[in-house]
């Protein structure tokens, strides 16, 4: 398929192709064993395929003119949740939710996971898949508004598979839900789809996904850098 015939299709079937894509990409990851350098390359066919279709830079959440806007949000927020967390793993009350068996690593893999494996095989794909390439295809039917919850519901229910595990691998939510997977997974979605309403509102504010690429790195990196803490506290 030519350029030329890419920026010729319409909006819906346009839209629809990623919505496509992405429950292609979300099954594979999680029905698969997949490398996570993966992600960034997903996220440059995503990026490839909506800038054939018409959608400039800027309606991405990748224009130059808002890198400083997003920079500044992105980095305030970072602040803000290490504050956050460092009370949660400080008290005893609430430190058992940092201590992911996941995540319960060397300190080298925590820094290789948090510094390379999150940032670019989880926060670059799902930021440029729902804040900057399905916000930009949305744009073209909803309202900013309409875009910011429909991309939030969608991120929350991309959570469905990995949540089924959530229950066995946490301490502290294993001990709230007592095994019941259905109430991790609908519990994950929900909260899932809040921290979408989130990054949504911060790429809004910004102007740029950027913004939302911190507050996520910052929710799931350093939950691994203060897991590492946390388990190392419970001796």
């Amino acid at each position: 398929m030519t350029g030329t015939a890419v920026r010729r299709m319409p909006d819906v079937v346009a839209t629809g192709i990623v919505l496509v894509a992405l429950v292609a990409i979300n099954l594979t990851h999680h029905l698969l064993t997949t490398p996570w350098w993966l992600g960034p390359v997903e996220a440059a066919a995503l990026l490839a395929f909506a800038r054939f279709t018409g959608l400039t830079w800027t309606e991405l959440g990748l224009g130059g003119d808002r890198l400083g806007s997003g920079i500044r949000w992105g980095l305030g927020v970072i602040a803000v949740v290490a504050v956050v967390y460092t009370v949660g793993v400080l008290l005893p009350l609430t430190r058992s939710s940092f201590q992911d068996e996941r995540y319960h690593l060397p300190a080298l893999g925590a820094l290789y996971s948090a510094l390379v494996v999150i940032p670019l095989g989880t926060v670059v794909l799902e930021e440029i898949a729902f804040r900057s390439v399905l916000w930009g295809m949305l744009g073209r039917h909803l309202s900013q508004w309409g875009v910011l919850v429909t991309t939030s519901v969608l991120f929350g229910l991309w959570h469905v598979l990995p949540a089924l595990h959530v229950g066995s691998a946490n301490r502290g939510v294993s001990g709230a839900i007592g095994g019941n997977s259905w109430v991790v997974v609908t519990a994950t979605v929900a909260f899932t789809a809040l921290g979408g309403l989130v990054f949504g509102e911060l790429r809004r504010r910004s102007g740029s996904v950027l913004a939302a690429m911190g507050a996520h790195w910052a929710t799931n990196a350093l939950g691994v850098l203060f897991g590492l803490l946390a388990w190392r506290l419970a001796g």
